[in-house]
Protein backbone atom coordinates (compact mmCIF):
# COMPACT_ATOMS: atom_id res chain seq x y z
CA UNK A 1 0.00 0.00 0.00
CA UNK A 2 2.59 2.63 0.61
CA UNK A 3 4.58 1.87 -2.31
CA UNK A 4 1.16 2.44 -4.56
CA UNK A 5 0.71 5.91 -2.45
CA UNK A 6 4.49 6.75 -3.10
CA UNK A 7 4.10 6.20 -6.64
CA UNK A 8 1.09 8.28 -7.05
CA UNK A 9 3.22 11.15 -5.41
CA UNK A 10 5.76 10.57 -7.23
CA UNK A 11 3.73 11.13 -10.54
CA UNK A 12 2.00 14.42 -9.09
CA UNK A 13 4.92 16.39 -10.88
CA UNK A 14 4.30 14.90 -13.84
CA UNK A 15 0.64 15.49 -13.78
CA UNK A 16 1.09 18.87 -13.09
CA UNK A 17 3.91 19.94 -15.90
CA UNK A 18 1.51 18.24 -18.22
CA UNK A 19 -1.09 20.32 -17.19
CA UNK A 20 0.84 23.41 -17.28
CA UNK A 21 2.00 22.26 -20.94
CA UNK A 22 -1.90 21.76 -21.79
CA UNK A 23 -2.92 25.38 -20.45
CA UNK A 24 0.28 27.17 -22.10
CA UNK A 25 -0.70 25.45 -25.66
CA UNK A 26 -4.25 26.38 -25.49
CA UNK A 27 -2.40 30.05 -25.35
CA UNK A 28 -1.35 29.58 -28.71
CA UNK A 29 -4.42 30.32 -31.04
CA UNK A 30 -5.16 33.00 -29.23
CA UNK A 31 -2.16 34.35 -29.97
CA UNK A 32 -2.01 33.62 -33.65
CA UNK A 33 -5.20 35.21 -33.67
CA UNK A 34 -3.91 38.52 -32.75
CA UNK A 35 -0.91 38.74 -34.96
CA UNK A 36 -3.69 37.46 -37.78
CA UNK A 37 -6.19 39.93 -36.36
CA UNK A 38 -3.16 42.69 -36.63
CA UNK A 39 -2.19 41.72 -40.40
CA UNK A 40 -5.86 42.11 -41.68
CA UNK A 41 -6.00 46.00 -39.63
CA UNK A 42 -2.56 46.46 -41.22
CA UNK A 43 -4.29 45.48 -44.83
CA UNK A 44 -7.26 47.78 -43.81
CA UNK A 45 -5.67 50.71 -42.50
CA UNK A 46 -3.14 50.99 -45.74
CA UNK A 47 -6.52 51.09 -48.09
CA UNK A 48 -7.79 53.82 -46.02
CA UNK A 49 -4.18 55.91 -46.11
CA UNK A 50 -4.69 55.39 -49.82
CA UNK A 51 -7.96 57.64 -49.71
CA UNK A 52 -6.09 60.05 -47.04
CA UNK A 53 -8.66 58.91 -44.22
CA UNK A 54 -6.12 59.42 -41.44
CA UNK A 55 -8.37 59.31 -37.76
CA UNK A 56 -9.55 56.51 -39.35
CA UNK A 57 -5.82 54.66 -39.92
CA UNK A 58 -5.38 56.85 -36.24
CA UNK A 59 -8.13 54.59 -34.86
CA UNK A 60 -6.96 51.37 -36.48
CA UNK A 61 -3.08 52.85 -34.65
CA UNK A 62 -4.91 52.40 -31.11
CA UNK A 63 -6.59 49.14 -31.46
CA UNK A 64 -2.99 47.18 -32.50
CA UNK A 65 -1.59 48.77 -29.46
CA UNK A 66 -4.35 47.34 -27.85
CA UNK A 67 -4.49 43.75 -29.08
CA UNK A 68 -0.73 43.74 -28.57
CA UNK A 69 -1.09 44.36 -24.69
CA UNK A 70 -3.61 41.84 -24.72
CA UNK A 71 -0.32 39.73 -26.45
CA UNK A 72 1.62 40.76 -24.01
CA UNK A 73 -0.43 39.50 -21.27
CA UNK A 74 -1.09 36.12 -23.07
CA UNK A 75 2.34 35.39 -23.57
CA UNK A 76 3.31 36.44 -19.59
CA UNK A 77 0.68 34.14 -18.66
CA UNK A 78 1.90 31.58 -20.49
CA UNK A 79 5.96 31.80 -19.08
CA UNK A 80 4.04 32.03 -15.39
CA UNK A 81 2.06 28.90 -15.96
CA UNK A 82 5.79 27.26 -17.28
CA UNK A 83 7.27 28.36 -14.37
CA UNK A 84 5.15 27.30 -11.68
CA UNK A 85 5.13 23.81 -13.80
CA UNK A 86 8.76 23.62 -13.37
CA UNK A 87 9.10 25.10 -9.74
CA UNK A 88 6.51 23.04 -7.86
CA UNK A 89 7.83 20.29 -5.73
CA UNK A 90 5.79 17.10 -3.84
CA UNK A 91 5.09 18.12 0.06
CA UNK A 92 3.73 17.22 2.84
CA UNK A 93 2.06 20.21 3.57
CA UNK A 94 -1.07 21.39 0.97
CA UNK A 95 0.38 23.80 -2.14
CA UNK A 96 -1.08 27.38 -2.55
CA UNK A 97 -0.57 27.32 -6.00
CA UNK A 98 -2.20 30.72 -6.04
CA UNK A 99 1.02 32.18 -4.22
CA UNK A 100 3.39 30.70 -6.19
CA UNK A 101 1.20 32.00 -9.03
CA UNK A 102 0.95 35.43 -7.65
CA UNK A 103 5.12 34.85 -7.13
CA UNK A 104 6.21 34.25 -10.14
CA UNK A 105 3.59 36.92 -11.90
CA UNK A 106 5.49 39.62 -10.23
CA UNK A 107 8.70 38.94 -11.63
CA UNK A 108 7.05 39.62 -14.98
CA UNK A 109 6.14 43.23 -16.45
CA UNK A 110 3.91 43.48 -19.37
CA UNK A 111 5.26 45.83 -21.73
CA UNK A 112 4.86 49.74 -20.94
CA UNK A 113 3.34 52.30 -23.71
CA UNK A 114 6.88 52.81 -24.63
CA UNK A 115 8.45 49.78 -24.84
CA UNK A 116 4.84 48.79 -27.25
CA UNK A 117 6.04 51.46 -29.76
CA UNK A 118 9.10 49.47 -30.45
CA UNK A 119 6.95 46.13 -30.82
CA UNK A 120 7.99 44.53 -34.89
CA UNK A 121 4.33 44.16 -35.69
CA UNK A 122 3.53 47.51 -34.90
CA UNK A 123 6.50 48.80 -36.38
CA UNK A 124 5.29 47.04 -39.47
CA UNK A 125 1.84 48.59 -39.45
CA UNK A 126 3.29 51.69 -39.43
CA UNK A 127 5.54 51.67 -42.13
CA UNK A 128 3.28 49.66 -44.42
CA UNK A 129 0.70 52.86 -43.81
CA UNK A 130 3.85 55.65 -44.13
CA UNK A 131 4.90 53.56 -47.36
CA UNK A 132 1.46 54.44 -48.90
CA UNK A 133 2.71 57.86 -49.75
CA UNK A 134 6.62 57.81 -48.84
CA UNK A 135 7.62 54.52 -50.41
CA UNK A 136 11.47 54.03 -49.76
CA UNK A 137 11.91 57.16 -47.28
CA UNK A 138 12.65 56.19 -43.25
CA UNK A 139 9.88 57.08 -40.92
CA UNK A 140 10.61 59.96 -39.12
CA UNK A 141 12.68 59.57 -35.78
CA UNK A 142 14.15 56.16 -37.38
CA UNK A 143 17.86 55.17 -38.38
CA UNK A 144 18.49 52.93 -41.18
CA UNK A 145 20.22 50.71 -38.64
CA UNK A 146 17.02 50.32 -36.51
CA UNK A 147 14.88 49.40 -39.81
CA UNK A 148 17.10 46.73 -40.46
CA UNK A 149 17.12 45.08 -36.82
CA UNK A 150 13.11 45.36 -36.45
CA UNK A 151 12.11 43.94 -39.66
CA UNK A 152 14.04 40.98 -39.29
CA UNK A 153 12.02 39.67 -36.06
CA UNK A 154 9.63 37.10 -36.41
CA UNK A 155 9.88 34.93 -33.43
CA UNK A 156 12.16 32.25 -35.69
CA UNK A 157 15.05 31.03 -34.63
CA UNK A 158 16.51 29.64 -37.43
CA UNK A 159 15.81 30.77 -40.85
CA UNK A 160 17.20 27.42 -42.59
CA UNK A 161 16.38 23.71 -41.80
CA UNK A 162 19.80 22.56 -40.22
CA UNK A 163 19.38 19.51 -42.20
CA UNK A 164 17.74 19.47 -45.40
CA UNK A 165 19.42 23.17 -46.28
CA UNK A 166 15.79 24.61 -46.64
CA UNK A 167 15.06 27.90 -46.12
CA UNK A 168 12.29 27.46 -43.09
CA UNK A 169 9.73 29.61 -45.71
CA UNK A 170 10.11 26.63 -48.45
CA UNK A 171 9.55 23.50 -46.19
CA UNK A 172 6.81 21.31 -47.17
CA UNK A 173 6.06 20.32 -43.52
CA UNK A 174 7.31 22.39 -40.96
CA UNK A 175 7.85 21.37 -37.33
CA UNK A 176 9.07 22.99 -34.45
CA UNK A 177 11.07 21.71 -30.97
CA UNK A 178 8.88 22.80 -28.22
CA UNK A 179 12.21 22.46 -25.93
CA UNK A 180 14.72 24.54 -27.94
CA UNK A 181 12.26 26.35 -30.58
CA UNK A 182 14.00 25.24 -33.57
CA UNK A 183 12.67 24.83 -37.03
CA UNK A 184 13.03 21.63 -39.09
CA UNK A 185 11.72 19.80 -42.15
CA UNK A 186 8.95 16.88 -40.82
CA UNK A 187 10.30 14.25 -42.48
CA UNK A 188 14.12 15.09 -41.86
CA UNK A 189 13.78 15.74 -38.40
CA UNK A 190 12.24 12.78 -37.43
CA UNK A 191 14.24 10.27 -39.69
CA UNK A 192 17.36 12.19 -37.28
CA UNK A 193 15.61 11.40 -33.78
CA UNK A 194 14.26 7.80 -34.91
CA UNK A 195 18.67 7.06 -36.61
CA UNK A 196 20.31 8.91 -33.92
CA UNK A 197 21.60 6.35 -31.01
CA UNK A 198 23.83 8.14 -28.82
CA UNK A 199 21.75 11.68 -28.56
CA UNK A 200 19.24 12.92 -30.27
CA UNK A 201 20.25 16.39 -28.79
CA UNK A 202 18.92 19.04 -31.54
CA UNK A 203 21.05 19.08 -35.01
CA UNK A 204 21.67 22.57 -34.67
CA UNK A 205 24.92 23.27 -34.11
CA UNK A 206 25.74 24.12 -30.43
CA UNK A 207 22.21 23.33 -29.48
CA UNK A 208 22.30 21.16 -26.39
CA UNK A 209 18.00 20.50 -26.07
CA UNK A 210 17.88 16.90 -26.60
CA UNK A 211 14.66 16.04 -28.93
CA UNK A 212 11.35 13.88 -28.42
CA UNK A 213 9.35 13.07 -31.37
CA UNK A 214 6.22 13.54 -29.10
CA UNK A 215 7.75 17.55 -28.80
CA UNK A 216 8.36 18.49 -32.10
CA UNK A 217 4.95 19.25 -33.46
CA UNK A 218 3.68 22.35 -36.02
CA UNK A 219 2.25 24.35 -33.28
CA UNK A 220 -0.10 26.98 -33.80
CA UNK A 221 2.03 30.41 -34.07
CA UNK A 222 4.65 28.82 -36.40
CA UNK A 223 2.68 28.63 -39.70
CA UNK A 224 1.71 32.63 -38.67
CA UNK A 225 5.48 33.41 -38.08
CA UNK A 226 6.45 31.64 -41.43
CA UNK A 227 4.11 33.42 -43.38
CA UNK A 228 5.41 36.80 -41.43
CA UNK A 229 8.83 35.64 -43.20
CA UNK A 230 7.64 34.97 -46.49
CA UNK A 231 5.70 38.22 -46.71
CA UNK A 232 8.87 40.33 -45.79
CA UNK A 233 10.65 38.52 -47.63
CA UNK A 234 8.58 39.41 -50.29
CA UNK A 235 8.65 43.30 -49.92
CA UNK A 236 12.52 42.69 -49.14
CA UNK A 237 12.68 41.60 -53.05
CA UNK A 238 10.37 43.76 -54.70
CA UNK A 239 11.89 46.95 -56.17
CA UNK A 240 11.60 49.29 -53.51
CA UNK A 241 11.96 52.95 -53.18
CA UNK A 242 14.89 53.73 -54.65
CA UNK A 243 14.96 53.93 -58.12
CA UNK A 244 18.24 52.66 -60.67
CA UNK A 245 19.79 55.73 -63.25
CA UNK A 246 22.22 53.40 -64.33
CA UNK A 247 20.50 52.91 -67.62
CA UNK A 248 19.41 56.54 -68.36
CA UNK A 249 21.11 58.35 -70.86
CA UNK A 250 22.83 61.48 -69.91
CA UNK A 251 20.57 64.93 -70.93
CA UNK A 252 22.77 65.94 -73.41
CA UNK A 253 22.31 62.43 -75.50
CA UNK A 254 20.19 61.50 -78.73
Amino acid sequence: MASTSGNRASDIPTKIKNAVNTLSDDNQPILADIRKSIYAMQDVAVELEKLNRTEQVKELDDAVVQLLYGNEECKSFSSVVQLVGEKYQPSPQPTNFKKMLDDEKSKFKVQSAADLQKDPLLRRFREAVWNVHHAGQPMPGEEQDEIVITTTQFGLLNTVCPITGKAVTDLSEPVRSMDCKHVYEKEAIMLYIRQVTKSNNCPVAGCPKALRAARVVCDTMLPVEIEEMRSQNKQTDAPGGFEDFTNFSDSGSS
